[in-house]
């Protein structure tokens, strides 16, 4: 798990530094960088599971208004047919970064839920899982 909670950190990191020319960037590199500091201290035992789950809650509602508003997730799958994301972000077409910006809380938000269902399982059981894959 702490290696899972370093890579995820650099990645959360890396996103943080790719939001320079976002339309919003601030807010989006404190969002990245937020997840980033919690699963460092996750992968250092420094779980905080009080601000994981408010992060959690958070993140979920705000991911929710870039799914249902204008130009969300439901406008880019209803009116415009799911197209291709991946490609370059237009003035025209603001339903692209509001997707992007979706699908990167949706991320910020399993990696967090992983690390509150690992963390409640070692609280339950007081060991660690153990991934041996010769175990049958």
């Amino acid at each position: 798990m702490k290696i899972f909670n370093i890579v995820s950190g650099i990645l959360f990191v890396i996103c943080a530094g790719l939001q320079y020319n976002d339309p919003d960037p601030l807010l989006w590199i404190m969002l990245y960088l937020w997840v980033a500091l919690l699963c460092f201290g996750a992968a250092g035992n420094r779980f905080n599971k009080g601000l994981s789950i408010l992060t959690i809650v958070l993140y979920t509602g705000y991911a929710l208004f870039k799914m249902v508003h204008q130009d969300g997730v439901l406008d880019w799958i209803n009116d415009h047919q799911a197209e291709n994301i991946a490609g370059q972000m237009k003035a025209e077409k603001p339903w692209i970064e509001e997707t992007r910006e979706f699908f990167g809380l949706l991320i910020a938000i399993v990696v967090l839920a992983i690390n509150l269902i690992y963390y409640r399982v070692i609280k339950k059981t007081g060991t660690t899982l153990n991934f041996d894959r010769n175990v049958k």
